[in-house]
């Protein structure tokens, strides 16, 4: 059986080596210390070993810490290392990464993307340019 998070949760790839013997809070304690997230949020955070054969991803979901554990029997886990120690990814990134399909090879066509209010390329949060009306309010005589 395959997990697949949901398409608006964020999810970050920590790219330094992680010891794999770290569980629950020593993952935790990454996220918070070296990623400066918080690792009670609901985003996905992802770890590889210095082999790159091994992959866990820690989560919150409402009650409590989850752990996603792969072992590869064959090959390694390619990401872009230049891109820095803390990468956004997309859910689509995500499953490039563990199938084992290297993403910098692949031409990407454009896309119609609604917006989400969070940039994956950039890693950083947009504001919607909209003036948010209160429930009710006629949009005639909403302030502008």
């Amino acid at each position: 059986m395959m997990w697949f998070p949901d398409s608006g949760v964020r999810i970050w790839l920590y790219t330094p080596p992680t010891d794999m013997r770290k569980s629950f809070d020593g993952l935790a304690a990454l996220v918070k210390q070296q990623l400066a997230e918080d690792p009670l949020s609901g985003q996905l955070f992802a770890f590889i070993n210095r082999k790159r054969t091994q992959m866990k991803v820690l989560y919150f979901d409402r009650t409590g810490y989850c752990l996603w554990s792969k072992r590869l029997e064959r090959g390694q886990f390619h990401w872009d290392a230049a891109r820095g120690d803390k990468q956004a990814l997309d859910p689509t990134a995500l499953t490039c990464l563990l199938e084992g399909i290297d993403w910098r090879s692949i031409r990407r066509y454009k896309r119609y993307r609604k917006s989400t209010g969070f940039d994956v390329k950039s890693g950083t949060c947009r504001t919607p340019s909209t003036s948010i009306r209160a429930p009710g309010e006629d949009p005639a005589t909403a302030p502008r």
